[in-house]
């Protein structure tokens, strides 16, 4: 009888490298998707601190561009409603040449120790011309922002 060795099972493979992969990928998903969230988040705080300033600009430019004067006065801050009556405010821009229309292309909100105020820079497209940039100053009042050129 000739004796045969056993034959021997092949040595078992190490999963190390696909273990090692399957945790990078797992741990990067998480990562992506905890950046979309904090993203997510991130936006909706700076649409909420910024959305009711726009909301005031762009009521106000586009009052101006359809030349609903007594819309836009109603915009502005107590402090230049008390300087400019709205018969001069209406005279005033009444004398500006016709808009085709506007952009908001800045807009910036600041709580400094409470105190609220921002700035709006808005393009305006005359008919005739070359486009000019006005920038107003923002305040909150009662609540409300306010243009106060």
């Amino acid at each position: 009888m000739t004796y045969q060795p056993a034959m021997a099972s092949p040595p078992k493979r190490s999963n190390t490298t696909r273990t090692v992969l399957i945790v990078v990928g797992v741990v990067l998903a998480l990562c992506c998707a905890g950046g979309a969230v904090g993203g997510f988040f991130v936006y909706r705080a700076v649409k909420e601190a910024t959305g009711p300033a726009r909301d005031a600009v762009d009521t106000y430019a586009r009052a101006l561009i359809v030349r609903d004067y007594p819309k836009a006065y109603a915009q502005l801050c107590a402090p230049v409603r008390n300087r400019v009556s709205e018969a001069d405010f209406v005279r005033q821009q009444s004398a500006q040449p016709e808009l085709n229309g506007y952009g908001i292309v800045g807009l910036n909100v600041q709580n400094t120790n409470g105190r609220v105020r921002g700035s709006a820079s808005v393009r305006y497209d005359p008919r005739s011309g070359t486009s000019t940039t006005l920038t107003y100053v923002l305040v909150k009042e009662d609540g409300a922002w306010r243009i106060c050129e």
